[in-house]
């Protein structure tokens, strides 16, 4: 490897020697590889007195025949054919051409026509080199396989596999049609901080930092859902963010430390508003993505035709997990049940048992679009209590695939409910978690100013894309997930 760098970057030296100007940057083009597949379809049309169109783009391959070569280009929208010819270019530029490299960066310049194969083609008249690559491109007929490389050199994964660089297209349309769904809902979208001195609206291990300045320790948010409230609280009823949160917590398939969140909240509505929402929604981007509501992931049909399955979390286990009404109403054989499956029941409520035990027997069951509704009180602190029964919330989870994909209930605007049960989870958390702070006051004293009734929604982007893209690992939707130091003999 080191030779083949050492030989590129000896003909850098001399291609300057001859008077080329090394990563020049006044190349203009006026088109590229699709616009140009896309005007000549007809093999049989008549090229002659085409324009002259200048491209840009990588070498991906090169045929050699002597005073001839054929190469491919690569640029963003796809690849195209190009022919050069000594006689036609001339002896000069030919011997310039003939030390570029496969990976090199190329302006181009000339007509089209198609070969003798029906392949669309350029005719070369001005070759120009924009940028040396030093390093030879894996082998790109068999594509860049080790994940480890794909993911830790994202840029060699994008270069060499146009899956990739489709799911990261498709990535940015799904982001861009959420915002068209909910601004065309009269939704706005806002901003909330990132650092925050009290972090809250989830449960989870925050990442710490400190502003020197300011002389205050910082928290890079968990969520941003006590700030969006007050938002809602200040008057606009309609409101989402969709950006970033952070939790310094476990990696896997599904779970990266930083993620992308759409949190949207909508005052005067109900978590059973949010299922609506979320169906329209969903089916929305399926047929935008998909162009159908059904659609393969890792070998499971998804259907996302609605009605969606709705079930409570007590029906879910009784059906899915196969435990009885008996066994989940005595404490003594729920928490038996509990040992069982290897849950560990010291120091937790009732609510936190069965939730734990539904984890544990059914989300690998909701294959299908289901809404789990009727959550404990107890694991549902920012959740408005259910008027029938006040030991769960009005509540949904939203699983495809065995995964949760969203989140939603409708919103505790009580002020003085909520301190009592921020109180619990801060006496709860106290002595299991370092990151442990202290209760957001101010978000209080906003609720005692007044909430109006309010359900909100967060839904997991990465894992959203994940589903629609058919990737199997949260890393191939994130373009630079975070990877442990590469770690050198």
């Amino acid at each position: 490897m080191d030779k083949i760098i050492l030989q590129r970057k000896s003909k850098l030296k001399e291609l300057i020697e001859t008077g080329v100007v090394p990563y020049p940057n006044d190349f203009k083009t006026n088109t590229d590889t699709l616009e140009l597949h896309n005007t000549y379809t007809d093999i049989e049309l008549d090229t002659k007195g085409v324009p002259y169109y200048s491209i840009a783009g990588r070498i991906i391959s090169i045929r050699n025949f002597g005073k001839a070569a054929f190469f491919h280009i690569q640029d963003g929208t796809g690849q195209i054919q190009c022919y050069i010819q000594k006689n036609l270019i001339g002896e000069e530029i030919y011997g310039l051409f003939k030390k570029f490299d496969i990976g090199d960066i190329v302006g181009i310049g000339g007509s089209i026509f198609f070969t003798k194969t029906k392949e669309l083609t350029i005719k070369v008249e001005e070759v120009k080199l924009l940028s040396k690559s030093f390093h030879p491109l894996p082998e790109k007929w068999h594509g860049l396989k080790d994940i480890e490389i794909r993911y830790r050199q994202r840029y060699l994964d994008l270069l060499i596999n146009p899956e990739a660089r489709e799911i990261f297209r498709k990535r940015a349309k799904i982001i861009q049609l959420l915002r068209d769904f909910l601004i065309k809902r009269d939704f706005t979208e806002v901003e909330t901080p990132m650092m925050q001195s009290i972090y809250g609206g989830a449960i989870a291990k925050p990442f710490k930092t400190y502003h020197n300045e300011m002389d205050m320790e910082l928290y890079l948010r968990i969520a941003p859902e006590l700030f969006l409230k007050r938002v809602i609280i200040g008057g606009m009823d309609k409101i989402f963010e969709l950006n970033r949160v952070f939790r310094n917590e476990g990696i896997s398939t599904q779970h990266n430390p930083e993620f992308t969140l759409l949190e949207f909240y909508q005052a005067y509505a109900t978590y059973e508003d949010m299922m609506e929402l979320t169906e329209e929604m969903f089916c929305f981007l399926a047929q935008e993505v998909s162009e159908k509501l059904t659609f393969e992931y890792q070998g499971q049909v998804i259907d996302f035709t609605p009605p969606w399955e709705r079930i409570t979390m007590i029906e879910a286990i009784q059906k899915y997990g196969g435990i009885s009404e008996g066994v989940l109403i005595d404490q003594e054989k729920l928490i038996k049940l509990a040992g069982s499956l290897g849950i560990s029941v010291d120091g937790i409520g009732i609510g936190k048992i069965i939730t734990e035990i539904f984890e544990a027997t059914v989300e690998q069951h909701l294959i299908q679009p289901t809404f789990v509704t009727h959550y404990p009180t107890e694991v549902s602190p920012l959740s408005r209590k259910n008027d029938k029964d006040p030991d769960v919330v009005d509540r949904f989870e939203l699983y495809i695939y065995g995964r949760e994909i969203a989140n939603a209930f409708s919103e505790l605007n009580d002020p003085v409910d909520q301190q009592e049960r921020l109180a619990v989870q801060q006496k709860e958390r106290a002595g299991m978690d370092e990151a442990f702070h202290q209760m957001d006051e101010d978000f209080i004293t906003a609720l005692e100013y007044g909430m109006p009734p309010t359900a909100g929604e967060g839904i997991g982007i990465d894992r959203l894309v994940m589903l629609l893209t058919n990737a199997p690992s949260i890393r191939d939707v994130i373009l630079f997930p975070l990877l442990k130091e590469k770690r050198t003999e």
